[in-house]
């Protein structure tokens, strides 16, 4: 059997290519039986006749890397785009120096290891982006001795 109308009228219903067209093997007299273009949609919407699925790109590869992006690889200078500060900027890794170093002079304070005008003038250096880290601070501290009993 010669169909090769019926896919013609099908390919230009479903906007597709005509190798892309597949008829139910079971229904082949019903689509010889289809010369018009209403014909060939009435037996679309019954399924009889079908686009084929596009072939999608496989995503294995994609799901590999992934989990090794979740284990921590994949990371090295080769892998980057853009800048430090483009990958996390400038203020959010201030924000999260800033709020661990508050972090950790209330902790001294509640604990009574350093007095409120100590916890100031730090807290003031702190937010003025003087050091760099919690340790810093602790250096700091016990430098100019200002820890009461002890470093934590």
């Amino acid at each position: 059997m010669d169909l090769g109308l019926q896919k013609r009228l099908a390919a230009r219903i479903l906007k597709t290519s005509v190798s892309k067209i597949v008829f139910d093997v079971n229904s082949l007299s019903q689509i010889k039986d289809a010369i018009t273009s209403s014909d060939v949609k009435a037996l679309i919407r019954k399924s009889i006749i079908a686009k084929k699925s596009i072939n999608l790109q496989s995503r294995v590869r994609a799901r590999k890397n992934l989990v090794q992006k979740k284990k921590g690889r994949r990371k090295g200078m080769g892998s980057r785009k853009g800048s430090k500060n483009s990958r996390t900027p400038g203020k959010t890794q201030w924000i999260r120096r800033v709020r661990i170093q508050r972090a950790f002079l209330k902790l001294l304070h509640d604990k009574g290891l350093i007095d409120s005008k100590t916890y100031k003038g730090i807290y003031l250096k702190s937010k003025g982006g003087f050091f760099r880290s919690r340790r810093h601070i602790k250096m700091y501290m016990e430098e100019h001795e200002l820890i009461k009993h002890g470093t934590q």
